[in-house]
């Protein structure tokens, strides 16, 4: 609760930054419909917290999630589940604020002391995709790359968010991934998108 507040008055403090609060134990879905948002700030605690449950959650939400943490296997399983940032808990406020509006921008923030945790929890990538991703998948996967969410994707596309989502599904087992970031960084290495 305490860091909670304090970051919510540091970042409610900019000219351009509007804060809501939720308690550690609401559904990170219900914090999206609840609140027009541009970006989640989840501070993982420390400790085994309900948080970690709730990271899988992450993969179906449009509104791009950084997660504050001082463990470096659970910064690398939130990665693995979806999040486009992972900072310290000890992030200074100018830091911070640089890395949120990064998110924001489409661009991930990364400390680079989670660097090999991310890297090592990710595995080796496949040589090639498991099987070949159709001329759609591609489209989707290079939006995804672009940093748009599922309803923005569907709307460039012409075709429903539900389209989106099987879309999505698939091309994650197709290259093997777990979330957004490890099948936009595998499609990368693999020569698949331009970033």
């Amino acid at each position: 609760m305490l860091v909670r507040a304090g970051l919510a008055a540091l970042l409610s403090g900019q000219p351009d930054v509007t804060v809501d609060q939720a308690a550690p134990e609401v559904d990170l879905g219900d914090v999206t419909d609840a609140h027009a948002c541009d970006i989640i700030l989840w501070d993982l605690g420390t400790g085994a917290a309900r948080s970690d449950a709730r990271l899988p959650a992450m993969q179906d939400l449009d509104t791009p999630v950084v997660v504050l943490s001082d463990d470096d296997a659970r910064v690398s399983d939130a990665m693995t589940a979806g999040a486009r940032g992972a900072l310290p808990r000890d992030i200074d406020g100018p830091a911070l604020l640089a890395a949120l509006r990064a998110v924001v921008l489409g661009l991930m923030a990364i400390d680079p002391a989670f660097a090999p945790a991310i890297v090592q929890g990710r595995g080796a990538a496949p040589e090639v995709p498991a099987e070949e991703l159709t001329p759609r998948e591609l489209q989707v996967l290079q939006l995804l790359a672009e940093g748009l969410p599922n309803k923005r994707v569907a709307l460039q596309l012409g075709i429903s968010e539900h389209t989106v989502k099987f879309h999505v599904a698939v091309i994650f087992s197709k290259l093997g991934a777990h979330g957004r970031t490890e099948a936009v960084t595998r499609a990368a290495r693999l020569g698949l998108i331009v970033l």
